[in-house]
């Protein structure tokens, strides 16, 4: 039996804390989340807006255990659902020891870095930059971007990251690791997330459906876990449902003769077989809700809180 972390007596030798990251969509904090914790805990797309509630990843360096929140790119809200996402981003920083901003050193100038830089000033916690994609830009240009936003606000501290390779990854860890505070790990040692298998299934799955159709499917589309039946042999039969707001967005995704969304079957397949670390059997099924966006029960199923208005 493993030992279970969130047993221990609180002493000087552990130390944990919560980590917020926050950006601009697109900045690239669910691949830093996976660099971080050394898995993949949240999806990845170059579909804006891709996470939609906050996700937590748990990582662990030396004796401290550091639990990494995820939230959703904060934007201008124009939806209700994006309303939602942003409330969550928000949320999610506020309720955080420390708060990690991470700006895409190519698009460090435009509005939506701006209004996020402005809006920090109301956070109380202590807060630490992270400048992401350097390596997409001069080192003169970066040098000049690092002075510029540490000017518009406050940082404990500055990292240069490519959160695509990982350079940069291991000196975020290593400064976190000092900036935790002494007390018991909340998590299992062998815990990498909060979030249930069923979630990131799901989760998973949307991913594939970007990944194919990014620039086809709308980006109001979702995915349910219905059902998840362990079997006798230890594999597992998962039912997913994929909800669209139109007919035709449901022919997209199952593709001529169901080829489309065969494909997206078989690669959601592989990766949670190896999250579920079991053999899977999944079914796919599309369904048309229109107006979906404006169910409060699908909000309840992304863990998000629905907007009265």
């Amino acid at each position: 039996m493993r030992w279970r972390a969130s047993m221990a007596e609180p002493n000087e030798a552990t130390r944990c804390g919560f980590v917020a990251l926050i950006g601009a969509p697109n900045a690239g904090k669910s691949t830093l989340l996976n660099q971080l914790v050394g898995a993949k805990v949240s999806i990845v797309s170059r579909k804006v807006q891709t996470t939609r509630t906050q996700v937590r990843g748990i990582a662990l360096t030396g004796q401290t255990q550091i639990i990494f929140v995820d939230t959703p790119g904060i934007f201008a809200p124009k939806r209700r659902l994006d309303r939602a996402m942003v409330t969550s981003a928000w949320g999610g920083a506020t309720d955080a020891d420390l708060i990690g901003v991470l700006i895409d050193v190519g698009r460090f100038d435009h509005e939506e870095n701006t209004a996020l830089l402005e809006k920090l000033v109301q956070l109380k916690q202590p807060k630490f930059l992270i400048l992401n994609k350097i390596d997409t830009i001069p080192k003169e240009k970066l040098l000049a971007i690092t002075t510029a936003v540490n000017e518009q606000s406050k940082f404990e501290a500055t990292f240069m990251v490519a959160a695509l390779t990982g350079y940069g990854v291991k000196d975020i860890l290593g400064w976190l690791e000092t900036r935790m505070k002494p007390g018991p790990w909340l998590y299992p040692e062998d815990q990498i997330s909060d979030a249930p298998l069923r979630f990131l299934a799901a989760e998973i799955t949307r991913e594939k459906i970007f990944e194919r159709l990014h620039d086809e499917l709308p980006y109001r589309s979702t995915v349910e876990t219905e059902s998840w039946q362990q079997r006798p042999d230890g594999s597992v039969r998962i039912e997913q449902t994929i909800y669209v707001e139109r007919e035709g967005q449901r022919k997209i995704v199952l593709g001529e003769g169901g080829q489309t969304i065969k494909a997206i079957g078989q690669k959601a397949r592989v990766e949670i077989a190896e999250a579920a670390e079991a053999k899977v059997h999944l079914f796919l099924f599309v369904k048309v809700r229109e107006n979906w966006s404006d169910d409060p029960e699908r909000y309840r199923e992304m863990g998000l809180d629905f907007p009265k208005s």
